[in-house]
């Protein structure tokens, strides 16, 4: 007789009686996905695992502490077998045939009437795949298609039912593989990108040759100021229908104007979604060897943009309040303005001697780092060159970056 596959098929168990016996490792692994598909779950065993017995307090199974018995399946849709006695596990299955209920047994694939295939999510997509005897290689399947789904490296195009939408995706400090998941996704499915200089600029050339590229300082904005003229950018080309990209260096909410632009979208009635990115205020540090806190050394760090002096009557920064902390401090956009900062924190009472490192271009090929203190930094800074991208570190961390890494 030749052989037969496996029928694979979704079911909808949305408040539908599941019956699941035993209370295990493998019962722990598959109750979830029932809890998530809305089952209405009846679990029957004399003890059960930490994880499973947390299920039932929270209200998420039904629990009944006792053995199998004859009847159990009286109005079950879906049966899980998962004991470790044989005679009770094939007693039930008896019962599951007798009544025409699936079936799925841990212990005897082929006593089953039905198999749980290796299921894995991503964005919508469930992908499910069964191998037969050979569930390793079924979940080794499943692991690359949802990777490449998720990351865009499997093209999945979608057929877009949605109207005008806009993602603020996050590229991180620069190295592309700090990207997200997600965000790597939603590249991979866009249409039109619209990058800041200081985004992950390596991933653009993965784009596919469809997709439009536009370089945000490159807008022309005429009378427009140069925010004004990226937000209508986005705005048009969502309303064109486009799936668009607003791909932005770091996180898109620090530092980054990202609320900026979704408050001109919401306004223009185009919702957004916001993929947060590694910001570099803890990543370039932490690529040059300097963790932000240490235990027994800073126990805070405090995030501050230096686009602004600190004598500037615009200046939303109390560097006296600053000054007097003691933990770490991680200067954003600083370079410019590094000579009168490190001046003004010491004029407000921080040591003159206290470590500062600057580290440009974080992440990237191109990474250096420079030391130095609050008393020489400004000087340092200029004769080394320095230029943006660069994130300040300021504090004992630096030092002892230095004694470890140095």
């Amino acid at each position: 007789m030749s052989e037969h596959f496996a029928y694979p098929v979704g079911l909808r168990l949305s408040g539908r009686r599941v019956v699941v016996l035993g209370a295990g490792q493998v019962a722990q692994r598959r109750l979830p996905a029932l809890i998530a598909a809305g089952a209405d779950i009846l679990l029957i065993s004399p003890s059960a695992t930490a994880s499973v017995e947390a299920m039932a307090e929270a209200g998420e199974v039904r629990w009944e502490r006792r053995r199998y018995r004859d009847g159990d399946f009286e109005g079950a849709w879906y049966v899980l077998i998962t004991t470790d006695d044989p005679e009770a596990n094939a007693a039930a299955s008896a019962e599951a045939e007798a009544r025409r209920i699936w079936c799925v047994r841990s212990d005897d694939a082929q006593a089953a009437s039905a198999w749980t295939p290796a299921t894995g999510r991503s964005e919508g997509v469930t992908v499910a795949v069964l191998t037969g005897e050979d569930p390793r290689r079924s979940a080794a399947v499943r692991d690359a298609v949802v990777e490449g789904l998720r990351d865009g490296t499997l093209a999945a195009p979608r057929h877009r039912a949605r109207g005008p939408h806009v993602a603020l995706v996050g590229g991180g400090p620069g190295d592309p593989d700090l990207i997200t998941v997600r965000g790597r996704r939603l590249l991979a499915e866009a249409d039109v990108v619209v990058a800041d200089r200081l985004g992950p600029r390596d991933l653009l050339d993965e784009l596919p040759p469809h997709v439009e590229v536009i370089d945000a300082a490159k807008i022309p904005y005429g009378r427009f100021m140069a925010q004004e003229a990226i937000n209508n950018a986005l705005i048009e080309h969502a309303k064109a229908g486009k799936s668009v990209v607003r791909l932005k260096g770091g996180d898109p909410f620090v530092f980054g104007r990202g609320m900026e632009e979704a408050e001109a979208l919401a306004a223009a009635g185009i919702p957004c979604t916001v993929v947060p990115g590694i910001s570099s205020s803890i990543s370039v540090p932490g690529a040059a060897g300097i963790p932000v806190t240490h235990r027994g050394v800073a126990h805070e760090f405090t995030v501050v943009s230096g686009h602004v002096a600190p004598d500037d009557p615009s200046s939303l920064v109390d560097w006296a309040a600053l000054a007097r902390l003691r933990g770490t401090l991680v200067l954003l956009m600083a370079v410019e303005k590094i000579g009168a900062i490190a001046a003004t924190l010491v004029a407000h009472g921080r040591a003159a001697d206290t470590p500062v490192a600057v580290v440009q271009e974080g992440t990237t090929p191109g990474q250096r780092r420079v030391d130095a203190t609050l008393a020489t930094v400004g000087e340092r800074a200029a004769a080394e060159g320095i230029r943006p991208p660069a994130v300040v570190v300021i504090g004992d961390v630096v030092a002892l970056s230095s004694r470890d890494h140095g």
